[in-house]
């Protein structure tokens, strides 16, 4: 095949014809690879007890009830699960499962006073976009609020822009590059600091 002729080839195709023979017998029945189809077992109602059921996000790690503020749970239409840390590491989800159609997609409500933020169907939530706010996996937070108003009085004392869903998620992937630079940044650093310890 010449060069050229590469450029003309759908991209599934092109990765398709990079993987092994045997990786490519190792699908699901829609296409999506057996190593990013959520491992917990299928989930009728993932709400309940969803931070013992699904306590480190799948993606990177981290603990979902210490970042309970920012943890986002996704539920596909055959009841597989997805509970991550963060809107960062939802859209991973959702990338990589692409032909899997989310049911419901649920954000923490940073408007409730309770400890642990309860999750609300992200229909239901206004985000505040970026200002002085710390994100979770990201330089540019995506914080969730049950309430308009709550999402308002935020804006007013971190600044940030009002979005829904839809445009915390697009913020997301706009991130994403540079997000993903910035966490193997960190990591690094934290690898060479823990092998001087160790050294």
């Amino acid at each position: 095949m010449q060069r050229r002729d590469l450029f003309k080839l759908p991209l599934a195709a092109v990765a398709l014809a990079a993987l092994p023979a045997q990786a490519a017998d190792k699908c699901e029945g829609d296409g999506t690879p057996i190593q990013f189809i959520p491992k917990t077992p299928k989930d009728a109602s993932p709400l309940e007890n969803e931070l013992k059921k699904y306590p480190k996000c799948p993606y990177c790690g981290m603990d979902r009830a210490q970042f309970h503020h920012a943890r986002h749970l996704v539920q596909y239409a055959d009841d597989l699960v997805d509970g991550t840390c963060s809107i960062h590491c939802l859209s991973i989800s959702l990338a990589i499962n692409l032909d899997r159609e989310p049911k419901a997609v649920y954000a923490p409500d940073n408007a409730s006073p309770e400890a642990i933020k309860p999750l609300i169907n992200v229909d239901l939530a206004t985000y505040l976009i970026g200002g002085k706010m710390p994100g979770v996996m990201t330089q540019r937070a995506k914080v969730a609020y049950g309430s308009q108003e709550a999402a308002l009085a935020a804006q007013a004392k971190h600044g940030g822009e009002i979005g829904d869903y839809a445009a915390a998620l697009t913020a997301s992937y706009a991130d994403l590059a540079k997000d993903t630079l910035m966490i193997r940044r960190k990591r690094e650093e934290r690898r060479r600091h823990m092998m001087k310890q160790t050294g």
